[in-house]
C-alpha cells in the first residue's frame, strides 16, 4: 500500500503532465518536487510535505480542493488552499497581479499554522532560486517576461513574505537562503545579518498582569522593572523596528517617550521590552481611583499640549495625519455614499497643513505614569497635523465606541463608561482652557464627524456587514450628512497654549 507522499507524487505527476516551467521548459512536476525537498529540510511532517507536492494543483490544473481533501485529508487540503490564489480567469493576469498577491498575503499573515508558513517559504524559495538564476543571466530584461514587470512590486512581495515568516523560521537554512537571494536581486533589502544564525531571547507572559490592549498589541507588567508590549500576529520584526525607531525620533524632538531596549519573541509573536520601574498606565490609575479622574485628565491635557506644540520639518519624515482619515473615507463611507464622501474629503483636505505633531493613538492606555511623570508608548502613528485629529481619537475611544455598547469602552479602558465620558469632558476643558459650553460643543461636533467616518470604516473593514451593522452605518451617515451641511471647516480658532 502506498504511503501519503508516494500517492501525492503520482497524483501530482499525472495532474501536471504536459506542463512546463516558464523560463527553462523543464517538466512542471520538478517544481513541486523541489518544494517538497525544501520542506523536508524543515520538517518530517508528512502532511506538510505532501501539501508541498500538491500546492499548485488547484491553481494550475483542473484538480479541486474537494478531491485533495478526499484523497489526502482535511489538513493537506487546508495547506494547499493557503497557497492557492484566486486566478480571476476572466481578467488579464498582469492586471490582477497585485490584487492576487495582496489577497494571498492576507491568508499567510492571518495564519497561525506553522505548516502554512513552511509551505509558503519553500514555494517562494524555489521560485526565487529560478528568478535569481535568470537575473544573473539576463539582468533587468528578465522583468519584461513576467506578468508583473515592475521589479519594485516583486521586491515588496518577497520582502513581505520573508518578514511574515521570520519569527517562526529564521533559524532554518531555507529562510537564510531566501534572504540571500532577495538581497542578490535587490541589494540592501535586508540586513545581511538576517542570513546568519540569530536566536531571539524567548520570554513568556504567562501569569503576567495585563496592563492594557491596543490596536497593535497587548502590554504586560513583566516584573517590577520591566514592561513588555506583545505585538499582534500580523506585526513583523520590521514593524517592531519601525515603531522603536519612531519612538527614538519622537523622544529627541521632546515627546516624553518610553524607549524599548530590546526585541524578544513571545511564542509566535514579537515583543518589545521597556524599563518602566514602579509605573502603571494612566488607565490603570483611573481604574484604581476613579474619584481622581480630574487629576489624570489634566495630566493628559498637558501631555497633549506638549506634543501639539512641537514643530518639525519635512526632513523629519513624519506623514500627515489627514491621510489616515482620507483612507477611512475611501475604505468606508465612499462605499455607501460617494457624494457625501466627497464632502468629507473636502473638509479634511481643507484643514491647513500643520508643522506640529500629533500622537495618532492617544489614549490613557498608551500613557504610563512613572514617579508622577507621563511617558508615552505606541509611537508608530506619530504624524503632523491639526489637533482636531487627536481630539477626535479621544472622543472615539471614550465616548463614541460606547454609545451602543458601553462595555466596549469599559473592557478597553478598564473603568466605567460614565468615568470615560467624564474623563474626556475634563480633558477637553483643560486642553482648550475654557468652560465655554458653546466652544466645547463646536469642537466636539468637528471631532465627532471624524469619529463617525472612522467607525463606518471599522464596521466595513471585514467585508461582510450584518443587518445590525448596516443600521448603525445608516445612523452615522445621517449624522455625517447633518454635520457636513453645518460645518465649513474642521479647524477651530482657539489652539492649545
Amino acid at each position: 500500500m502506498m504511503n501519503l507522499l508516494e500517492e501525492a507524487i503520482i497524483y501530482a505527476t499525472v495532474m501536471h503532465q504536459g506542463k512546463v516551467r516558464k523560463f527553462n521548459g523543464i517538466p512542471y512536476i520538478l517544481h513541486p518536487m523541489e518544494v517538497a525537498q525544501i520542506l523536508s529540510t524543515m520538517t518530517e511532517d508528512a502532511e506538510i510535505i505532501t501539501a508541498g507536492i500538491l500546492h499548485d494543483i488547484v491553481e494550475d490544473t483542473d484538480g479541486t480542493l474537494a478531491e485533495i481533501e478526499k484523497r489526502f485529508g482535511e489538513r493537506v487540503a487546508a495547506l494547499v488552499d493557503s497557497e492557492s490564489e484566486n486566478t480571476y480567469p476572466d481578467e488579464d493576469k498582469s492586471v490582477t497581479w497585485q490584487r492576487r498577491k495582496e489577497e494571498s498575503l492576507t491568508v499567510l499573515q492571518n495564519s497561525t499554522d506553522i505548516g502554512v508558513k513552511m509551505l509558503w517559504l519553500a514555494d517562494k524559495l524555489a521560485n526565487i532560486r529560478s528568478l535569481a538564476r535568470i537575473y544573473s543571466e539576463q539582468g533587468e530584461a528578465m522583468w519584461s517576461m513576467l506578468h508583473q514587470n515592475d521589479p519594485a512590486m516583486h521586491r515588496w512581495y518577497y520582502k513581505t513574505i520573508a518578514e511574515t515568516v521570520e519569527l517562526s523560521l529564521n533559524k532554518t537554512g531555507a529562510f537564510k537562503e531566501l534572504i540571500k537571494h532577495i538581497n542578490s536581486i535587490w541589494p540592501g533589502t535586508f540586513d545581511s545579518e538576517k542570513a546568519r544564525y540569530k536566536k531571539y531571547r524567548e520570554v513568556s507572559v504567562d501569569g503576567c498582569k495585563l496592563l492594557g490592549r491596543g490596536a497593535k498589541g497587548d502590554v504586560y507588567r513583566y516584573d517590577d522593572e520591566l514592561v513588555i508590549k506583545v505585538f499582534n500576529q500580523k506585526n513583523t520584526y520590521h514593524d517592531v523596528e519601525q515603531e522603536i525607531a519612531q519612538s527614538r525620533k519622537a523622544f529627541i524632538l521632546g515627546i516624553p517617550t518610553a524607549i524599548s531596549f530590546g526585541i524578544v519573541s513571545v511564542g509566535d509573536r514579537y515583543g518589545a521590552m521597556y524599563e518602566l520601574v514602579e509605573s502603571d498606565t494612566l488607565s490603570g490609575c483611573i481604574a484604581k481611583a476613579p474619584g481622581q479622574v480630574e487629576i489624570y485628565a489634566k495630566i493628559m491635557a498637558e501631555l497633549a499640549q506638549t506634543i501639539h506644540s512641537i514643530e518639525v520639518t519635512d526632513e523629519d519624515g513624519f506623514s500627515d495625519v489627514s491621510e489616515r482619515y482620507l483612507n477611512y473615507v475611501r475604505s468606508g463611507i465612499a462605499y455607501e455614499n460617494e457624494a457625501l464622501a466627497e464632502k468629507c474629503i473636502k473638509l479634511i483636505e481643507g484643514i491647513s497643513h500643520s508643522d506640529t505633531l500629533v500622537h495618532g493613538d492617544f489614549h490613557s492606555g498608551n500613557v504610563f505614569l512613572q514617579n508622577g511623570e507621563p511617558l508615552l508608548i505606541d509611537m508608530d502613528r506619530v504624524a503632523t497635523g491639526h489637533p482636531i485629529a487627536e481630539i477626535s481619537d479621544l472622543y472615539y475611544f471614550y465616548v463614541v465606541l460606547g454609545e451602543d455598547e458601553p462595555s466596549i469602552v469599559e473592557n478597553f479602558m478598564g473603568f466605567s463608561y460614565e468615568t470615560a465620558k467624564q474623563f474626556f469632558s475634563l480633558f477637553l476643558r483643560y486642553y482648550l482652557g475654557t468652560d465655554d459650553e458653546y466652544k466645547l460643543k463646536e469642537v466636539i461636533e468637528k471631532a465627532s464627524l471624524l469619529c463617525y467616518i472612522r467607525i463606518i470604516r471599522k464596521l466595513r473593514k471585514n467585508g461582510f456587514v450584518s443587518d445590525t451593522e448596516q443600521r448603525r452605518i445608516k445612523y452615522y451617515i445621517e449624522r455625517i450628512a447633518e454635520l457636513t451641511d453645518k460645518l465649513d471647516t474642521l479647524a477651530y480658532q482657539q489652539l492649545p497654549n
